[in-house]
């Protein structure tokens, strides 16, 4: 093995990033990893001294900083302390952990749940652990890269099927061998587009192929359905769900994942998914303010219409203004600007005049899509919203994204 030849390539990969990032940062172009140094409420934050509107936040329900919630949370450090120190299946399993996946198993109508340390894990750990080299799964080009990362671990024949595509989807399951198990996995709310997953026809080929069917819903769990409780009441479709993975770090204001579904899949996931066996506990404190998240959620269903309302006000204003905002019919609303340069300048422009959002570039997104990436929450009042397109406006004509009024 050349090792100088190996040394090499890894150097040039870390230069080439460094190249980009520099070039950005000399012209004040370098937007990532702010430090936020206060939250307010989820609509605004204090960035270097300024109120900023916050256009940027997973925390659709604005649950952040609700009483009940932080209160939960003190609670149980008080009672628990900061940590488990242990691994849930030796010493590391609390009571707090068995009510908090107990309630989002009530709240997913399922009949067990399974939490993990990040949504992330969540993805790899559950697609590697229940598909192996001679399972096919089946992944929507656009799935989030912990759904990729997950197909790619698992050594299953990896297929991705084109966005939303429902033909193409069944002509890849009509191709898989027929001794072959077949997970089909997709985003409910598409995390870059903010466009929903047509899950009365997807659930439907799923049966008619013998697939199983697992549904990321990390953006759809209070954005999606009357009471928030996620993509199958969107669509009134109990129960085609194999497999609900969600978060609890976006509308829910803590940290971790989740998977709710049958009671034997569960407790194989508990004895063989290794981000589950091999990982610490969720912290007594964030356990505690997920378990009463859920609570606030359904206590306080007035929130799921005020973001439906702000997200029609959102997207129809920046309609309104000239913006392309591509399928986006949820509360994660793209701006398209086409090139890197534009995204980057429009965002800038945009903090200048204190809304902080954040641009959102290839490779991430297609060259030539590049965009902001703007979401709009509960927390959010009429004119906060108002404000923020008009201030996008300026920025976009400012940089020649949008034509002179």
């Amino acid at each position: 093995m050349d090792l100088t030849r190996n040394t090499d390539n890894i150097s040039k990969r870390i230069q080439a990033m460094l190249d980009r990032v520099g070039s950005a940062e000399v012209s004040d172009l370098y937007l990532y990893n702010i430090p936020v140094s206060e939250i307010h409420g989820g609509a605004s934050v204090l960035v270097d001294g300024r109120e900023m509107g916050m256009f940027a936040s997973y925390s659709y329900l604005g649950l952040l900083g609700h009483p009940r919630i932080n209160e939960a949370a003190i609670r149980a450090v008080e009672t628990y302390g900061s940590g488990t120190h242990g691994v849930r299946t030796l010493a590391g399993t609390l009571e707090l952990h068995e009510a908090l996946e107990e309630t989002i198993a009530n709240f997913k109508d399922t009949e067990d749940a399974i939490t993990f340390s990040s949504g992330y894990v969540t993805n790899l750990s559950t697609i590697s652990t229940l598909v192996g080299r001679h399972d096919v799964v089946l992944s929507d080009k656009l799935n989030h890269a912990s759904i990729v990362d997950g197909c790619l671990l698992s050594g299953a024949q990896f297929v991705r099927f084109r966005h939303n595509d429902m033909e193409d989807l069944a002509r890849h399951l009509e191709e898989a061998p027929e001794s072959a198990s077949k997970l089909v996995v997709s985003d409910a709310v598409f995390s870059m587009d903010g466009d929903i997953v047509d899950l009365p026809r997807l659930s439907e080929t799923c049966r008619r192929y013998g697939a199983w069917l697992m549904i990321d819903e990390a953006h759809s769990v209070g954005v999606l359905g009357e009471l928030g409780r996620g993509i199958e009441e969107h669509f009134g479709t109990p129960g085609v769900i194999d497999i609900k993975m969600g978060t609890l770090s976006k509308t829910i204001p803590s940290v971790g994942g989740y998977v709710a579904g049958k009671r034997d899949m569960i407790k194989f996931l508990r004895h063989q998914a290794r981000g589950y066996v091999f990982s610490a506990a969720l912290p007594p404190g964030q356990a505690a303010a997920a378990m009463e998240s859920f609570k606030v959620i359904q206590d306080e269903p007035w929130r799921v219409q005020t973001l439906r309302e702000n997200t029609r006000q959102f997207i129809g204003g920046l309609k309104d203004r000239g913006f392309d905002t591509l399928r986006s019919e949820t509360a994660i609303v793209p701006i398209l600007c086409g090139s890197d340069d534009w995204a980057f300048r429009v965002a800038r422009e945009s903090h200048r005049e204190n809304v902080f959002v954040l641009p959102v570039v290839s490779p991430a997104v297609p060259e030539g899509l590049a965009r902001l990436r703007a979401t709009v929450t509960a927390a959010h009042s009429p004119e906060q919203i108002e404000h923020a397109m008009d201030v996008f406006a300026r920025a976009g004509r400012k940089v020649g994204v949008l034509a002179e009024a």
